[in-house]
């Protein structure tokens, strides 16, 4: 199936969220957006990705 994680179209083979991730290579620390809606990191391993969803991979900022 076909996704868009940070605005990259990706073919994906598992629908679960926490092996999308693992499989594009995300970092912790990081939030994640689904369609928009903040997904708590305690909801990845239960999360089902659809066919067209939009993922963001938000990575905090440092600096002062």
């Amino acid at each position: 199936m076909t996704i868009t994680i940070n605005g990259e179209l990706l073919t994906i083979k598992s629908s679960m969220l926490v092996d999308v991730l693992q499989n594009f290579g995300a970092k912790p620390p990081f939030a994640v957006a689904l369609n928009g809606e903040f997904i708590a990191q305690s909801l990845h391993a239960s999360t089902t990705i659809n066919e067209g969803d939009s993922i963001e991979l938000l990575s905090p900022i440092q600096g002062g």
